[in-house]
């Protein structure tokens, strides 16, 4: 319980500041100044937007099937906030240690397509039943490579828990394991250096197999898509379908929707720095007698191994989430053809054509 009610806490905290990010790189994008008026350089803009969102009337449509319609922004954001109880924050936390847990979290996110159909259906209004429709296509179509990535991840550790994939990418996490693969970064094993002795990036899953590379861009590109960013915000065109599946919404559901889409973000960039990134473990390598892989992980079990995990973990899904907003400010929004075609034509194909690859070479290479 305890657990849960921090997750929340942080979930209600990052949204407040992610959204005043938001608008601060958008502004700075399109050359303005953004929020600037509530507290220092608009800080308390967001939480006297919520303030004001949450005093608003709900509204249930004369129309609506009033069972669906107030279940929907619930049901989404449960099967969201459900997710993190599987996230490795830190090396010593065991209640998420199930060893399902990557399976686990890809079962209980895709729960989320059942919140978007009784959201759009139950409204009782067209442009949600056509922002759900476009919704569901596109969420049950990009899971697909979403999966297949995550897979490629799953054949070079041979694990679903993501405590062990962590710790797979640290120090020592290659060497005297039966069964691992032995090399993560050829350059290193070319020249004779041990890399489990290395750690920092040269331990990561991106540079343990040149392949998972790809398979990080495709995980990214889905991810995009998963929680409805541009250039993927297909279901919610402003121009088309007004606000998408949650138009009918007011007040504290419409709040409720709207955390469970800034949650999916957050749990899928955690996602990806925990299968590609290194997770909770440094960047930094060791050089020589220069140990600052070392120095940046601490002893095992210890404070200052927690609190370099959470900053290392933090900083890595800081960046992605830059990325993703940057993308949102950056591309045009795609049409629905193109959308389908990037999944099924080419996405599609490349995650199999990659575990394929990261099969051979997970063989060749233990």
């Amino acid at each position: 319980m305890i657990s849960a009610i921090l997750v929340l806490l942080l979930i209600l905290v990052y949204a407040l500041l992610i959204l005043w990010a938001e608008r601060k790189i958008a502004a700075f994008v399109q050359d303005r100044m953004g929020p600037m008026e509530v507290g220092y350089k608009g800080l308390g803009q967001s939480l006297a937007d919520i303030l004001k969102l949450l005093q608003k009337e709900d509204i249930v449509p004369a129309t609506a099937d009033k069972f669906m319609f107030k279940l929907a922004p619930l049901l989404v954001f449960t099967s969201v906030f459900a997710g993190f109880a599987c996230i490795p924050f830190i090396p010593s936390s065991e209640g998420n240690h199930i060893g399902l847990t990557l399976f686990f979290i890809l079962s209980i996110i895709s729960l989320d397509v059942i919140g978007v159909i009784m959201a759009g259906w139950g409204s009782g209004s067209k442009y949600p039943v056509m922002g759900a429709m476009r919704a569901i296509a596109q969420i049950v179509s990009y899971e697909i490579p979403l999966t297949l990535s995550v897979l490629c991840v799953v054949i070079t550790c041979q694990s679903l828990d993501l405590q062990e994939i962590s710790y797979q990418q640290g120090l020592q996490a290659n060497v005297g394991e039966e069964g691992m693969v032995k090399n993560y970064f050829l350059g290193l094993k070319f020249l004779g250096i041990e890399t489990g002795n290395v750690g920092g990036i040269f331990t990561w899953n991106v540079m343990r197999s040149p392949f998972l590379f790809f398979a990080f861009m495709i995980f990214f590109i889905t991810a995009l898509a998963e929680c409805n960013r541009a250039p993927f915000d297909i279901p919610e065109a402003d121009s088309e379908l007004v606000s998408g599946f949650h138009t009918e919404y007011s007040g504290f559901r419409f709040a409720i929707l709207f955390l469970g889409e800034y949650a999916l973000m957050l749990l899928l960039c955690l996602l990806g720095v925990i299968l590609f990134l290194g997770s909770w473990n440094s960047p930094l390598p060791n050089i020589g007698s220069v140990k600052l892989c070392s120095w940046t992980t601490g002893e095992p079990g210890t404070w200052a191994s927690s609190c370099w995990a959470v900053l290392w973990l933090s900083s890595k899904t800081l960046l992605l989430l830059f990325i993703q907003i940057m993308a949102r400010w950056t591309y045009p929004r795609l049409r629905v053809d193109q959308l389908m075609n990037l999944c099924w034509k080419v996405l599609i194909p490349s995650g199999l054509l990659l575990i394929f690859v990261c099969s051979v070479w997970r063989i060749l290479m233990i």
